[in-house]
């Protein structure tokens, strides 16, 4: 059966171009960026279009179509318009300079009102994603064609399998004498932690799981954007590195980030591995690297699972990482953010010494930048923690003004999760189970990603009467944060939540993790753990050991619960145990 619709058909030779990094042009500067974008189009793109015998066949945002009779004449135009441009671009600075990539394939095309369309047309943009910013990339058909017909050398790319084309492609780069200029400087990197997440390699042989490692790079930079603390690279201009092999120093250049994530996708049979690595871009030093193995059965779900492993690892990292950096600078030159980040640093120490440099460096953050939420957010942290951990003299007092600095926080920036943790946490201490049961919960809404968040939730809800509920959420603050620096802390709520729950031997279980991360507070969880199981002789030599007893005298501060009933149990069960601890 026919339409009788006349299709028309010819054989063109078809140039895709788009801007690299056109989003990050265009929020540094839009009216700017799209005046000169405009520019380019009329004074050098839809002449050299026309002066070799092609057409424009449609205009975006950030790209042109062109089509050609002539293969010769494609690349010839192709070639003019990235020599003017790199004569246009010199001398302009790097974060405003406007570099097309370029990608050019022979086919036949199907015509219909002024537009093309076919598979050649498809093939044209993806060799576009393939070149460099400045260059020119072409299919093994155009590289025939074109040998020995113009001044020219290609550099054989190999077969390239790209988005949404069945088939590999045999791809070569345009050897150019021009094109885009060495970086003259690199971007001035933000006062946030800055990173960019590179498109996720599809190593599966697969072509349709290319939108998979696609979704997941999206979905993490998406989670990432959450922290209010990190400057995150939109994933519009991560991807203009898709599909190209890269040198993760100058990707940091060129992007103004300190930081790169780069990953794979690897499916055999039923499972997938993916692979993840955080770079520190100047100096190639890996920050944090891991291997996760699924099996394939739900996609959506197990992107949600990848995305929240990842990036719940990766915040405490890149924090780590920036607290040892900052560091090593002079103290006369640390501004608001370098003041938290170091103070942030010197309070994962849990030490007292730590504790006290924490809070003048808080403090000194906020009379540095009073509008910066962050510093608000350690200070309460630091006060609060001081209480916990017995460094504080003025319990009440310290409380107090920890809630007090968490609401400033979240005053100056209601969006960001750290704020309602600090108010959470200070809550916790003052006893309003309430309030922090909420702070708590409007902590994991805003950022479902942020482990410490899941694990303020966790700890609440065991104080609040609902240990079986927390475990859960302690269980999946480790899964986010698996070196953090107070996974001793964490095992111990997760046993003590066991303990309340009554699943006695998983209490023993994790609290014996803890202990071996020298938290010895959990050694009380195990004293109490062995009783409940009737194993009194045990209980009662794990109670007078060194490490139980350091901790009995913590025990009042440890135990702000709502319930009497779960407080009750514990002195009872310490004191069959030979342990007498005064109620708080």
């Amino acid at each position: 059966m026919t339409t009788g619709i006349r299709v028309e058909r010819r054989l063109a030779a078809i140039l895709a171009a788009d801007i690299a990094g056109y989003s990050r042009l265009v929020a540094a500067d839009e009216e700017g960026t799209l005046a000169q974008v405009a520019a380019h189009l009329r004074e050098i793109i839809a002449p050299a279009v026309a002066e070799h015998g092609g057409q424009v066949i449609k205009t975006t945002g950030d790209g042109v179509l062109a089509a050609f009779a002539s293969v010769v004449s494609a690349l010839q135009c192709a070639l003019r318009i990235q020599a003017a441009m790199a004569e246009r671009n010199a001398g302009a600075p790097r974060g405003k300079r406007v570099d097309f990539r370029m990608g050019l394939h022979a086919a036949d095309v199907v015509v219909r009102d002024g537009d093309i369309f076919g598979d050649g047309v498809n093939v044209a943009a993806r060799l576009e994603t393939l070149a460099e910013p400045g260059g020119i990339c072409v299919s093994g058909r155009v590289q025939e064609d074109t040998d020995g017909r113009l001044d020219v050398a290609f550099e054989d790319m190999g077969e390239q399998s790209v988005k949404n084309i069945p088939r590999p492609i045999r791809t070569f780069r345009v050897r150019m004498e021009g094109g885009a200029a060495p970086l003259e400087a690199p971007l001035a990197l933000p006062t946030k932690p800055s990173i960019a997440v590179l498109p996720f390699q599809n190593k599966s042989g697969d072509p349709e799981q290319e939108y998979f490692a696609d979704a997941i790079t999206e979905d993490i930079v998406t989670a990432l954007s959450r922290w209010r603390w990190f400057f995150v690279i939109g994933s519009t201009s991560s991807f203009t590195y898709k599909g190209r092999a890269v040198d993760v120093a100058r990707v940091g250049q060129e992007l103004g980030v300190r930081y790169v994530l780069q990953g794979s996708v690897r499916k055999v049979g039923a499972r997938v591995r993916i692979s993840a690595q955080l770079v520190e871009a100047a100096s190639g030093v890996h920050i944090w690297a891991d291997n996760l193995d699924r099996d394939l059965v739900d996609i959506l779900a197990l992107q949600d699972e990848i995305t929240e492993q990842v990036v719940g690892a990766i915040e405490p990292a890149m924090l780590h990482s920036e607290g040892r950096r900052i560091a090593r600078k002079n103290l006369n030159d640390l501004d608001a953010l370098d003041c938290f980040q170091r103070g942030m640093w010197q309070f994962n120490k849990m030490s007292q010494d730590g504790y006290r440099i924490s809070l003048d460096l808080f403090r000194q953050a906020i009379a540095s930048d009073p509008e910066l939420s962050l510093g608000y957010v350690g200070l309460a942290r630091t006060l609060y923690g001081g209480v916990i951990y017995g460094w504080s003299r003025h319990r009440v007092q310290d409380l107090t003004a920890a809630r007090e600095a968490a609401q400033t926080a979240i005053a100056l920036d209601p969006r960001d999760a750290y704020g309602y943790f600090a108010a959470s946490g200070a809550s916790l201490w003052l006893r309003r189970h309430r309030d922090a049961l909420e702070e708590a919960r409007k902590t994991v809404a805003l950022n479902p990603n942020f482990g410490f968040g899941h694990f303020r939730l966790g700890q609440v809800l065991v104080y609040s009467g609902r240990a079986a509920e927390a475990v859960a959420h302690i269980e999946r603050s480790l899964r986010h944060s698996p070196y953090d620096p107070q996974l001793g802390a964490m095992y111990s709520l997760l046993s003590l939540a066991h303990f309340h729950a009554g699943a006695y031997p998983d209490a023993i279980r994790e609290a014996e993790k803890a202990v071996r991360l020298q938290d010895g507070r959990a050694a009380l969880v195990i004293a109490m753990s062995l009783v409940k199981l009737g194993r009194l002789d045990e209980g009662l030599q794990m109670a007078a050991s060194e490490t139980a007893s350091a901790s009995i005298a913590q025990m009042s501060r440890l135990a702000p619960y709502a319930n009497t009933a779960d407080r009750d149990d514990i002195l009872d069960t310490l004191r069959q145990a030979g342990l007498t601890v005064a109620a708080s």
